[in-house]
C-alpha cells in the first residue's frame, strides 16, 4: 500500500525545496572560482581540486547515505547533511589555508550533497509514489532543482559584486541551515514500512545489480554526464572570460542552462514514463557531442555562448530521471537509494575528472580545448553504452 497523496505531496515540496536549495548553491561556486583564486594567489587547479574532490566524496558515500536513507527513512539524512553542508560554508569563508578549504569545500560540502540531492530524495519519492508515475515524479523534482541553478545563480552574481565571496558564503550558509528543517518533511519510513516490505536484503540486492550487464552500462555511462556537466559548471565561465567576455555572460550563461533545464528535466521525466529509457539516455549524451563540437569550433559570442547554454541546459539534468527510472524498473525501490547511489558513483567519478582535469590542462596548457574535446568522445561512448541496456525488471521482478 502506497502512502497517502498529502503525504506524499508534502515529501514531493519539501524534497523539491531541498533540491533547490542544494543544487542552487552547488551551481554557483563557478562563480567563486576567479574572485577566491585571486585573494589567495592561487592557481585555477587549487579550487577545481577542491570541486573535483568535492564530487568524489559526493559520490563515494552516496551509496552509504543510500543506504542510510533506504533502511531509516530520507529526513534524517538530509537534515544532518544540510548542517555539514552548512558548516563547509562557513569554514570556506573563513579560511585562506589550501588544506582547510580544501577539507571544507571538498569533503564537508561534498557529503553533505551527497546526503541532500538527487538518489536521497528521489529514492524517498520512489517510494512514495506508483510505478507509472516515478519517473514524472523524479522529473518535476530534478526540475526543482533546475530552477535552483536558475534562480540563485544571479543572486550569487549580485552579492558577489555588492558584498564580496567572504559575505556571499556566509549568506548560503544560512540557506544551507534552512534545508534543515525541511528534511523533516522528506520523512520517508524506509524499507521497515508497509509501502515496501518483503522483496530481497541489501546483500543480495547487491549481488543481484553488480551481476547485471545493463546496470555497469548505465554505470559507465552516468561517468560522461558527471565529467561534462561539472566541467562546464565550473570552467565555463572562465572559459568565456580566457575568449574576451563578461562574467555577465558567464553569469547568464550558467542561469540559462538551469533555467531550459527546468523544463528538460520536466520533460525527459513524461518522457520516460511513456518511450524507451535507455534510447532516451542515447539520444541526450548524442546531442550534448554535437553541442559541445559547436561551442568548439564557433566564434565564442555572447549569442553563441546563451544558445550553447540553453540548448545543453535541456539536456542538463535530464538523465537523472531516466536513469532513476532505469534503475527503479529493473531492481525496484526497496534498494534504491543505494543502487541508484552506486550508479552516480560513477557520474561522481566522471565529475572529479571534468572539475579537475579542467583546472590541471589549463594551467598547464593555457586553455581548455583538449577537455571540450575529451567531452565529446565522451558523449559518442556514452551513446553507443546506453543503447544495448535491458531496462526489463530482472526476473525476480517479473516473477514476483
Amino acid at each position: 500500500m502506497k502512502q497517502k497523496f498529502g503525504t506524499a505531496g508534502l515529501m514531493l515540496v519539501c524534497g523539491s525545496i531541498v533540491l533547490t536549495l542544494a543544487l542552487g548553491i552547488r551551481h554557483s561556486f563557478g562563480l567563486f572560482l576567479q574572485p577566491v583564486s585571486a585573494d589567495n594567489g592561487w592557481g585555477r587547479e587549487v579550487f577545481s581540486f577542491a570541486i573535483a574532490l568535492q564530487n568524489l566524496l559526493w559520490g563515494l558515500t552516496q551509496p552509504f547515505t543510500g543506504m542510510l536513507a533506504d533502511r531509516y527513512g530520507a529526513g534524517r539524512v538530509v537534515m544532518v547533511g544540510s548542517a555539514l553542508y552548512a558548516v563547509g560554508l562557513a569554514i570556506m569563508a573563513s579560511t585562506s589555508s589550501v588544506l582547510v578549504f580544501t577539507l571544507a569545500l571538498g569533503v564537508l560540502c561534498g557529503i553533505g550533497m551527497s546526503s541532500t540531492t538527487f538518489n536521497i530524495i528521489l529514492g524517498a519519492l520512489g517510494r512514495a509514489y506508483p510505478p507509472e508515475r516515478r519517473s514524472s515524479i523524479a522529473g518535476i523534482a530534478s526540475a526543482a532543482g533546475s530552477f535552483g541553478q536558475f534562480a540563485m545563480l544571479p543572486v550569487a552574481l549580485v552579492l558577489i559584486s555588492v558584498i564580496g565571496w567572504h559575505s556571499t558564503l556566509l549568506v548560503w550558509v544560512f540557506v544551507a541551515a534552512a534545508m534543515v528543517p525541511l528534511g523533516y518533511g522528506v520523512r520517508d519510513i524506509g524499507y521497515h514500512g508497509e509501502t515496501v516490505r518483503g522483496g530481497i536484503g541489501m546483500k543480495e540486492a547487491l549481488a543481484e545489480a553488480c551481476a547485471n550487464k545493463s546496470f555497469w552500462l548505465l554505470s559507465f555511462g552516468y561517468f560522461t554526464c558527471g565529467f561534462q556537466i561539472v566541467f562546464i559548471g565550473t570552467h565555463f565561465p572562465a572559459f568565456l572570460l580566457d575568449k574576451g567576455l563578461t562574467a555577465r555572460d558567464g553569469t547568464i550563461a550558467l542561469a540559462l542552462i538551469g533555467l531550459f533545464n527546468i523544463a528538460g528535466s520536466f520533460l525527459a521525466g513524461w518522457l520516460g514514463d511513456r518511450f524507451s529509457r535507455p534510447a532516451l539516455l542515447a539520444g541526450l549524451y548524442a546531442i550534448r557531442g554535437v553541442l559541445l563540437a559547436g561551442i568548439l569550433l564557433l566564434p565564442t559570442t555572447p549569442a553563441v555562448a546563451y544558445l550553447f547554454a540553453a540548448l545543453f541546459g535541456i539536456t542538463w539534468l535530464g538523465t537523472v530521471p531516466l536513469t532513476n527510472g532505469v534503475v527503479a524498473g529493473m531492481f525496484g525501490v526497496r534498494h534504491l537509494a543505494m543502487l541508484g547511489g552506486i550508479v552516480f558513483l560513477f557520474h561522481q567519478i566522471g565529475s572529479f575528472f571534468g572539475s579537475w582535469m579542467g583546472g590541471y590542462v589549463f594551467d598547464a596548457a593555457g586553455s581548455y580545448d583538449i577537455v571540450w574535446m575529451i567531452a565529446i568522445g565522451l558523449s559518442v561512448t556514452a551513446t553507443l553504452l546506453n543503447l544495448p541496456i535491458d531496462e526489463r525488471p530482472v526476473a525476480r521482478m517479473r516473477a514476483a
